[in-house]
């Protein structure tokens, strides 16, 4: 039987990876201002309690220029490259 924290999260991400530990890994793109993404991350345990959860920021070429882990602690925003 499907948890309603797994169907919450299924339904707000659309998309996720099984890990082999019983987790997943769920995940959402959302298109940005001047061709950039964001691509927002949930890391949860077998549980589907949040272990992570984090943001990417990639500019108009691809290019991971930002990370910004939210949780388990709020670390802002870390910059990668050159934008």
């Amino acid at each position: 039987m499907m948890s309603k924290k797994r169907k919450e999260n299924e339904i707000k991400f659309k998309d996720w990876k099984e890990l082999s530990n019983g987790g997943r890994v769920y995940f959402l793109t959302v298109d940005g201002r001047y061709g950039w993404k964001a691509t927002y991350f949930k890391e949860v345990d077998f549980k589907e309690q949040t272990i992570r959860f984090w943001q990417e920021i990639y500019n108009q070429n691809s290019v991971l220029v930002e990370i910004h882990e939210k949780y388990p602690e709020d670390k802002g925003h870390i910059k990668l490259s050159q934008q």
